[in-house]
């Protein structure tokens, strides 16, 4: 947490900000899926309460928060009442460990602008995702009812199906930087496209040094498995409202409902940053170093830690730039794609994503060895 009291408290803070973020950014993303639809369909969406019908975010809230507790009679209570709770923690831990700007130096203390900083951050970010499923089978099991433990038995099938080629499609991009640190792949894809041969450098300058440029069967698997992941159309059987009417969280309302809610558009969240940050740079600008951006943010400002705190801003907003476009393809996948049968689901996870997945990986592995003996 921090060696002084001042470091300590700035890093409780920079949590509790950061839980606060993901959890403001669901009823954004939320009015902003129901507008996109209107337009996509050539409708209006929520336009009557407040300018835009922003204001139907607050009496959303509203409702969930003042709907009538209930639990089934048949439900497994502990695990019924669990579920929810076990839905939004694995997304606040995952989104928490992705770096969401360039670390602050301030004085002698560095502040890194994500929750926690953790060397094996992959791994981690990976592992907790990956026990959102387990809120799918609670919640499933301890509802008690059939269209429920349906909506989790698909889940549970689909979640393990796409998590191989989701797995698989990131060993290139470790392979390639040769770490799991989240803040060492920023670092090596700054500055303009750096393609090395047989010793050569070859310099692409109108081109960001950005991993898709290396891995673009890798980003393109990712993208796909990450919407299966997040139980997202055209991936959403675990909920199938035509036929299992709803599915999995059928017996939820009320505020146990918006906690879904928050951990649905929580991973969806995840998979954004970790998109930006394997692919897109994740917070660097591109062409433009760290380092030109400090020297630029120096002129503008006579304090080093205010030089320092502009640069990291700026980065914070060019991360979110990024995240905020994947999240609106995420809205706009799920209007313009129909929801896949499930044979062809297992068949596009098994017979398709992984060969090619596990094709990738070792593609990059002969290309990495051959590039540098």
């Amino acid at each position: 947490m921090g060696n002084t009291n001042f470091e300590i408290a700035v890093n409780a803070i920079k949590l509790i900000v950061i839980f606060l973020i993901m959890v403001q950014l669901v009823p954004i993303l939320v009015w902003l899926e129901r507008r996109g639809s209107a337009f996509i369909q050539n409708r209006l969406g929520p336009n009557r309460i407040g300018p835009l019908g922003l204001m139907q975010l607050l009496a959303d809230a509203v409702k969930f928060l003042m709907k009538e507790e209930f639990a089934p009679a048949h439900a497994v209570k502990l695990l019924y009442y669990a579920a929810p709770v076990v839905a939004l923690v694995p997304a606040t831990l995952g989104f928490a460990a992705i770096p969401l700007g360039h670390p602050v130096q301030w004085d002698d203390s560095v502040f890194a602008l994500q929750g926690y900083t953790i060397n094996v951050g992959i791994v981690f970010v990976l592992a907790v995702s990956s026990l959102a499923s387990y809120a799918i089978l609670l919640a499933g099991w301890g509802s008690g009812n059939k269209y429920a433990l349906m909506g989790a038995l698909r889940a549970s099938a689909q979640v393990i199906s796409y998590e191989l080629a989701l797995g698989l499609s990131i060993v290139g991009v470790i392979m390639l930087y040769g770490s799991f640190d989240f803040n060492a792949m920023i670092a090596a894809q700054q500055g303009p496209l750096t393609l090395s041969f047989m010793g050569n450098q070859y310099v692409i300058p109108f081109l960001p040094n950005w991993g898709i440029f290396y891995q673009p069967l890798g980003a393109l698997i990712f993208f796909a498995a990450a919407f299966a992941e997040s139980n997202r159309l055209p991936f959403d059987l675990a909920e199938g409202e035509a036929e299992l009417v709803a599915g999995f969280h059928v017996e939820y309302g009320g505020f146990k409902m918006l906690l879904f809610f928050i951990g649905e558009y929580g991973h969806m969240m995840v998979a954004s940053g970790l998109l930006a940050t394997f692919f897109f740079g994740g917070y660097s600008l591109g062409w433009i170093s760290y380092e030109q951006l400090l020297t630029w943010a120096q002129s503008m400002t006579s304090s080093a830690n205010a030089a320092s705190a502009l640069a990291g801003l700026i980065t914070f907003l060019a991360f979110f730039a990024k995240v905020a476009l994947f999240l609106w393809i995420f809205i706009w996948v799920r209007w313009t794609l129909p929801r896949f049968r499930y044979d062809q689901l297992m068949d596009l996870g098994w017979k398709t994503m992984l060969p090619w997945a596990l094709g990738n990986t070792l593609l990059t592995a002969v290309v990495i060895y051959w590039v540098h003996s």
